[in-house]
């Protein structure tokens, strides 16, 4: 299964630091979500990007989960020669993993 048929996704992007949240469609949906995106698993999915640490924090009220991660854009989305560095372009990366 696709992360994005049981959750979405927003993010954000501050200096060199990218952050993602998934929030699951439904509250039943969480408890897999937690289990099956630790912030192990999206360091190695971005292992090609993200140089830094990731951390995850739970937001169970909202079913969701949010990551930072460190060292994500190349050094900073004003310094980064790629062309697609932002957080929007890896929060569109994240909902094509497999769960």
């Amino acid at each position: 299964m696709k992360l994005r048929e049981i959750a979405h996704s927003r993010t954000g992007d501050k200096g060199n630091t990218s952050n993602i949240s998934l929030i699951a469609y439904s509250q039943d949906d969480y408890e897999t979500l937690k289990n099956a995106v630790t912030a192990e698993k999206v360091k190695a999915y971005f292992a090609d990007i993200v140089k830094g640490e990731v951390v995850r924090y739970e937001l169970p009220a909202i079913g969701a989960l949010n990551f930072v991660m460190y060292g994500a854009l190349g050094g900073g989305v004003t310094r980064s020669l790629a062309l697609d560095m932002h957080g929007k372009g890896l929060s569109s990366a994240i909902m094509d993993m497999d769960i």
